[in-house]
């Protein structure tokens, strides 16, 4: 279990990146590529599948569930649909590592299943809250056992769902994901009201596949007893990934990279947005579609960042690149405020309050808020951060390095695998001085 094994980062202050990079595939849509393909009917063919443990362990309950998935070989997996009702009761419990978008939206898929399955997960997912997704599909009809409204989940089989019109009572890709697959087995509409804008990977992947979904503002909606059809699915450059590098290459002078052909879904591309806003020199080019997803090559040179108020309406499309936005905040002249995202106290770990702790131990003025965080830019001394296991903390501090006094050692960070495998060669490759040591 990744989790249980300690790797440090040590990474030396100074640096600038430069180069052509394509970072791993986008996770979220290695996830549903996994979970839609099985259900469909036909073969699925994946290239540019992110090879990191989060998909890993949703590939594996899908294997465990009778479906015959060959790969992933250098992002290449081929998956032979069992159509909607063909997925197997597994012998054992589910264990998905520290994939909370594993445990979210499989508990809607598998709630419509006619057998009786546990999803488990590692000590940081096991404290993450469960009910957002466990009530609404009480609502449908589901029956599912939480501990103390966290997992391990027991999902009873061979419940009769009923859709439901559902108001989001705050933006979450997960839980909307969750409920629209949910719908699927669904007798009649059942239909999700998102507060605000979130991915909609789900959404799109669910037409490409050939199963209606109704967008209307707003509300998106799904009837159940529909069938998905098995196509080709290229996953884009994860964003989130790519971002580390757009932030180092912001703050440290010299730098000029371009990540190549970056998925910028425009419910994905706040960080953009929020960095332009902050002064950042970043275009787009060779813009383009694959299988529905908008991709771009994003290049991105060194320029001065002013610190800013973060526009509520961007921070659903940017809930994930807080931590290396925060980064860039402490880098920049004056004061940056985010307010809004008390999504983040909920995340791998609560990364208001982690990334508040570790730029305060690097002597950066940094306060928490309930729901966000007021930093004002200075400058980045040396010390030893922890990451709690989170891999985004834990890529975050390691690009702070380059514009810090001295070394930077983050603790815990094997977790960086979920998302990012190899991060360390390629942070290297680009100009990071960083160096994995374990114990």
């Amino acid at each position: 279990m990744s989790s249980e094994i300690n790797k440090k980062y040590i990474v030396h202050p100074g640096g600038q990146i430069q180069g052509e990079l394509r970072v791993p595939g986008d996770k979220s849509i290695s996830h549903r590529s996994i979970m839609l393909g099985s259900l469909a009917e036909g073969t699925t063919k994946v290239t540019g599948f992110l090879e990191g443990e989060d998909a890993l362990a949703t590939l594996a309950t899908f294997r465990a569930m009778g479906v015959d998935i060959i790969g992933p070989d250098k992002g290449k997996v081929t998956i032979h649909g069992v159509g909607m009702h063909g997925l197997k009761a597994p012998e054992k419990e589910f264990y998905v590592g520290n994939s909370g978008t594993s445990i979210r939206l499989l508990s809607g898929l598998l709630s419509g299943q006619q057998f009786d399955c546990t999803l488990s997960g590692d000590k940081s997912l096991s404290g993450r809250p469960m009910k957002r997704v466990t009530d609404p599909l009480a609502l449908m009809g589901a029956k599912i056992d939480t501990t103390k409204g966290k997992p391990p989940l027991k999902i009873h089989g061979g419940s009769s769902l009923k859709g439901i019109d559902y108001l989001l009572p705050m933006a979450s890709a997960q839980v909307k994901s969750c409920l629209l697959l949910a719908g699927m087995y669904a007798e009649g509409k059942t239909s999700v009201t998102e507060p605000a804008p979130t991915r909609d990977h789900t959404e799109r992947m669910l037409s490409g596949m050939g199963y209606a979904v109704d967008v209307e503002g707003s509300t998106i909606s799904i009837t159940g007893g529909g069938k998905l059809t098995a196509t080709n699915i290229d996953v884009p450059a994860d964003i989130s990934s790519a971002t580390f590098f757009m932030v180092a290459a912001a703050i440290a002078p010299g730098s000029d990279i371009t990540l190549k052909h970056v998925g910028i879904n425009p419910t994905r591309i706040g960080v953009i947005n929020i960095l332009k806003l902050m002064g950042a020199d970043i275009s787009l080019t060779n813009e383009a579609e694959t299988g529905g997803e908008p991709v771009a090559d994003i290049r991105v040179r060194y320029a001065p960042l002013k610190g800013i108020q973060i526009p509520e309406d961007q921070v659903p499309l940017a809930i994930d690149e807080f931590p290396a936005l925060f980064i860039a905040a402490a880098c920049a002249e004056g004061q940056t405020v985010l307010t809004g995202a008390e999504e983040l106290r909920v995340k791998e770990s609560d990364r208001i309050q982690v990334m508040a702790d570790g730029l305060q131990t690097l002597g950066i003025d940094a306060k928490p808020t309930e729901d966000g965080i007021v930093i004002h830019g200075g400058i980045i001394g040396s010390g030893e951060v922890d990451s709690h296991s989170d891999h985004r903390i834990a890529m975050s501090f390691a690009i702070a390095a380059l514009q810090a006094g001295g070394s930077i050692q983050i603790n815990d960070c094997a977790n960086v695998a979920t998302s990012f495998p190899g991060f360390v060669e390629v942070a290297s490759e680009v100009g990071l001085n960083i160096e994995e040591i374990d114990g």
